[in-house]
């Protein structure tokens, strides 16, 4: 019987790990990690990957890469999400790793990517022996296999040690957000808790062309978590088939669509933080799709929508959470570098990727 550490090494890989290479990007991959752990060998990340897991039970958060899009639609890339925003948080800050070891928080790694895999739920018991038998070789245990399910027993482990950590996922499409949702729950009993979502698209499906779990139907499921009663509050919805009347109506959610934040941004802020306050949660996950944002801003993504939210009014939003409400953890979603639109569609919204993480972090922990 393993340990919770035990098993938190098996299932999971150094930071910028999580993806499969075995030639093509292999040496990019292997240089951030030495840059990132600050360490000359692959030994020596190991090592230090493993020293990280040790300090879980003190850390005041953990940082978790999902580097995922098996959950996407119409274009993919977000795999490469992670990697990207890790490697910019080094560029723009050569220091970052200790500035976050400074602040309490464990980059703690990847969730490995079967790429062609994504939750355990839909796979048969032969391709459950298949997949175990190749990410584990002479263990018997009944390890998780497909991302979402890794990492949601990533998150269940981490909670098991310290209740108390603060959860950062870097996703990934938007399905790498769900994982943490019930685990999260349970480590705050069942107390009244929220969710905080900026995105152009409502997520709000219960089953997308039978899929339950995908980046179309994770908000259906964490708002059935909550408990509905207006806990998961939406910003920057404008890119759905139906009114913001029926979603309220039928799901108990609550919407500020984009027109209304752009209309008049300063009333608009205050609108969502009297509404979350009004609810009684005792804090809030902030959950960030980058597509949220308006498209000139951030444009390598799966599905960029213009007339969105201005990056100034969302890092007013996560301030003010932290300030006000407190903030559970957070994340940044769909960041997608290879879908390069314009000559700097990856850069900028890396970049500005990088930015919300870092103000994600100072808001909670603050």
């Amino acid at each position: 019987m393993m340990t919770p550490l035990d098993e938190l090494a098996t299932i999971l890989k150094p930071a910028a790990a999580g993806l499969y290479l075995v030639s093509t990007g292999r040496a990019e991959q292997q240089a951030l990690q030495r840059s990132l752990y600050r360490v000359s060998t692959d030994a020596e990340v190991e090592r230090a990957f493993r020293r990280n897991l040790e300090k879980v039970a003190s850390a005041r958060g953990v940082v978790l890469g999902i580097p995922s899009d098996v959950g996407a639609g119409f274009q993919r890339g977000a795999n490469l999400g992670p990697q990207a925003i890790r490697a910019r948080l080094l560029e723009d800050d050569a220091d970052w790793p200790a500035k976050l070891e400074a602040m309490g928080v464990v980059d703690l790694g990847d969730v490995f990517v079967v790429p062609q895999l994504l939750h355990d739920d839909m796979l048969s018991a032969a391709q459950l022996a298949q997949t175990r038998a190749a990410l584990y070789p002479g263990l018997g245990e009944s390890l998780p296999v497909s991302p979402l399910s890794i990492a949601e027993r990533a998150w269940t482990l981490l909670f098991s040690l310290n209740p108390r950590l603060k959860p950062f996922t870097l996703g990934g499409d938007h399905s790498t957000a769900w994982p943490v949702v019930r685990p999260l729950d349970a480590a705050r009993r069942r107390a009244p808790w929220g969710i905080v979502q900026s995105d152009a698209h409502t997520d709000l499906l219960q089953e997308r062309l039978g899929v339950t779990y995908c980046f179309a139907t994770w908000s259906w499921h964490a708002n059935e978590v909550l408990g509905r009663a207006g806990r998961l509050t939406q910003v920057g919805i404008r890119a759905t088939a139906r009114t913001r009347e029926h979603w309220e109506s039928t799901l108990g959610v609550r919407q500020f669509w984009a027109s209304h934040v752009r209309a008049n941004p300063d009333r608009a802020l205050d609108e969502v933080l009297a509404h979350v306050k009004a609810t009684g949660v005792g804090g809030v996950l902030f959950s960030n799709d980058i597509d949220g944002t308006d498209s000139r801003w951030a444009d390598a993504t799966g599905t960029p929508e213009p007339d969105g939210l201005e990056p100034d009014w969302l890092v007013a939003l996560i301030r003010r959470l932290g300030s006000e409400v407190g903030l559970l953890g957070g994340d940044v979603m769909e960041v997608a570098p290879p879908l390069t639109r314009t000559p700097d569609s990856a850069r900028r919204t890396v970049g500005l990727a990088a930015r919300y993480l870092r103000e994600t972090l100072a808001a909670a922990l603050s």
